[in-house]
């Protein structure tokens, strides 16, 4: 006869879970932790007027962060993005200067519309070289984007011989008002910088996770050579999400400068690197095949309201970068903590995975778990 046995199920570990809460929900926790501490240090940091202003500032680092991360998905970077965004601006005042056409003898100045859709084609443009110099001629991401950079920038100065193009607001007269539009006006009292950002974000958020592109983005990362064995054109899809990361530089380079009502060329340095530090504090994985929009936008808002924070407490610039390199440490240092502590218990635990579910509903990682079988001492009676 056999007697019952009491139940040796080892409980669940709390610790590790709130562990767990912790790492995968940092970026909002960081934020929240950033707003509460400057709120303490400065009384006119948490206002409804204040966080606008700094979501204003966000969204140009936001814009540059959702086109680094559909790169980053695929396996890639793109180191060119901050000098994209300094060429297109450039670009942008040009137009808006007036284009001479001397066998006329005439100066033409087009309207907003056309400048902005001109210079989202330039965008494209640097986007599309890029692409074609990694897809097709298997130049390394790192290497063809760094050359990019200093392509963009070095254009960028010869179209203004160093100077800055002013007064970006337009004449009536001439029939290009409007541009400074992007920059200070407001609708339901949001800054149309931000109400952009919002809306690229829903766009590309539907692109990963309601199309068969976005699929195809996360298995490239994942895989590419086994992604092209099975049907997905990896080509095309490194190509493509370079455009797209070319057209987001773009956007971010248009608010820019009708932020400022005026466009230079060295405007956007560096900036590539926040746009990184924003996809890796947001959770996404360097490797690839790992990361969503939603955590991209905590990190670029962790990033803006620190510096922004850092600003209004009078803390020197020089700081500033300190801070803001410790905080891209610790992320890296945090995600591959994440991420190893995932291989780990894959074996006996299905993880929540980042990459878009399948129409039933599961992950192709929960799905080939959900094959074992149970241990047949626990079916003992």
């Amino acid at each position: 006869m056999t007697s019952s046995t009491p139940d040796t199920q080892p409980q669940p570990r709390r610790s590790f879970d709130i562990v767990r809460l912790l790492l995968e929900g940092r970026a909002f926790f960081a934020l929240i932790a950033i707003i509460i501490i400057f709120s303490s240090l400065s009384p006119v940091y948490f206002s409804t007027s204040n966080f606008l202003t700094m979501s204003s500032h966000v969204a140009i680092f936001g814009l540059l962060s959702i086109g680094m991360l559909l790169v980053i998905l695929t396996g890639g970077i793109d180191l060119s993005v901050g000098s994209t965004l300094g060429l297109t601006g450039v670009f942008a005042g040009l137009l808006m200067q007036g284009v001479p056409i001397e066998s006329a003898g005439v100066v033409v100045y087009p309207p907003v519309w056309v400048v902005v859709i001109l210079t989202c084609g330039l965008g494209a443009l640097v986007g599309l070289i890029n692409g074609v110099l990694i897809a097709w001629f298997k130049v390394p991401a790192f290497v063809a984007t760094l050359g990019l950079l200093y392509v963009a920038r070095g254009a960028a100065l010869l179209l203004t011989d160093g100077l800055t193009f002013n007064n970006l607001s337009g004449s009536p007269e001439l029939g290009n008002t409007g541009f400074d539009w992007l920059g200070f006006n407001r609708l339901f009292g949001v800054p149309v910088g931000v109400l952009i950002l919002v809306a690229v974000a829903i766009l590309c958020m539907l692109l990963l996770n309601r199309t068969p592109f976005g699929r195809w983005i996360y298995s490239t990362g994942g895989n590419a050579r086994a992604a092209e064995l099975s049907g997905v054109p990896v080509k095309r899809v490194q190509v493509t999400v370079y455009v797209l990361s070319g057209v987001c530089a773009a956007i971010a380079g248009l608010v820019l400068s009708s932020q400022l009502t005026s466009a230079g060329p060295t405007a956007g340095t560096t900036y590539e690197l926040t746009a990184i530090a924003g996809v890796v504090i947001g959770g996404a994985a360097l490797a690839g095949g790992r990361g969503n929009i939603r955590g991209t936008l905590l990190g670029a808002f962790v990033i803006g309201f620190l510096s922004d924070g850092l600003v209004i407490i009078g803390i020197s610039a020089y700081w500033q970068t300190v801070f803001t390199g410790t905080v891209i440490v610790l992320a890296v240092m945090l995600n591959s903590i994440q991420y190893r502590a995932r291989r780990k218990r894959a074996p006996t635990e299905p993880e929540q995975s980042d990459r878009p579910q399948s129409q039933h509903g599961t992950t192709q990682d929960s799905a080939a778990l959900g094959n074992t079988t149970a241990n047949p001492a626990s079916q003992q009676a």
